[in-house]
């Protein structure tokens, strides 16, 4: 691999061009694309990879002489959780939020562009969640936050679904590709044999509450999201499973006021309290530690 990019780059390399920047096959970059290993986008349909994410991707991973690490941006990434949303606001831990998704998180953190990242992201092979995604990353800390539990969403006055299967000709509400929901939707939809071109998709939700609002405001016959916020909004819930959402923690900035404040007040009282308020959720592991770099 070369230890930099070229900066006459376009802002976008294909999977061609990347595959000749690192010097691998490109089936390995889709691998490390699926992985969530290498930041990428997607748009229509074809993977993307950010050219300046690379270059801080590639440093990321160098060794050699350096003048020392870069702080990360106080910003938290990755998948959108509204009980981590409310403890961040609550806590007044100071960090900023940015959530695109599991996958795009961990690409971002990666990159050092946050000190910690959500995620849910179920690995079918280990039948677990987070472990195989967090496993490329360095000086990082995976630690529980809440099992959420996860099914079908669907308006009142809307079709009788109890399954999967039952999907089929609905008008679905999807959240974007590189979210840990559409991951665990596609693995599931597969398993159940449906078809997702069976399926007509609405505006892509970028958040789990914009997902269940298409189906509030019936844009949406059902959605893929979770029981509390479905329950904010009166919705009918059809339970498929729980997951497990962990946050992702640099090591250095782990110890630093701002993580330590929001570490602090998910142990608390107030927490427990607001989950048991929203419904949906299980603080069994929260604050624990699950992996260490």
């Amino acid at each position: 691999m070369r230890a930099d990019a070229p900066e006459h780059l376009h802002e976008y390399l294909t999977v061609a061009e990347l595959a000749d920047l690192l010097r691998l096959k490109e089936r390995k970059i889709y691998d490390l694309a699926a992985s969530g290993a290498v930041p990428c986008s997607r748009a229509t349909g074809k993977l993307l990879f950010p050219a300046r994410d690379i270059r801080a991707w590639i440093a990321e991973h160098s060794t050699g002489t350096s003048l020392g690490p870069t702080p990360r941006p106080k910003v938290l990434l990755g998948s959108h959780d509204p009980l981590l949303d409310w403890a961040v606001r609550e806590s007044s831990c100071g960090l900023a939020t940015y959530f695109d998704g599991s996958l795009d998180g961990v690409a971002r953190f990666l990159a050092g562009e946050g000190v910690a990242c959500g995620l849910h992201v179920y690995d079918a092979d280990s039948e677990d969640w987070n472990l195989g995604t967090v496993a490329q990353a360095r000086d990082a800390v995976l630690i529980g936050f809440a099992c959420r539990r996860r099914g079908l969403v669907l308006h009142p006055d809307g079709p009788q679904v109890s399954a999967l299967e039952d999907l089929a000709g609905l008008r679905f509400a999807p959240r974007q590709p590189l979210s840990g929901t559409a991951t665990l939707f596609r693995h599931l939809s597969d398993a159940a044999g449906l078809a997702r071109d069976s399926l007509t998709m609405t505006q892509v939700a970028r958040t789990e509450t914009e997902a269940v609002q298409a189906v509030a405001r019936q844009e949406a016959d059902v959605t893929f999201g979770l029981e509390t916020v479905a329950r904010d909004f009166g919705l009918r819930f059809v339970p498929l499973m729980d997951e497990r959402f962990d946050l992702l923690v640099d090591r250095r900035a782990y110890f630093d006021p701002p993580v330590q404040r929001l570490i602090r007040f998910c142990t608390g009282s107030a927490l427990r309290l607001q989950a048991e308020r929203l419904g949906g959720y299980d603080l069994g592991d929260v604050a624990t530690v699950r992996w260490n770099a």
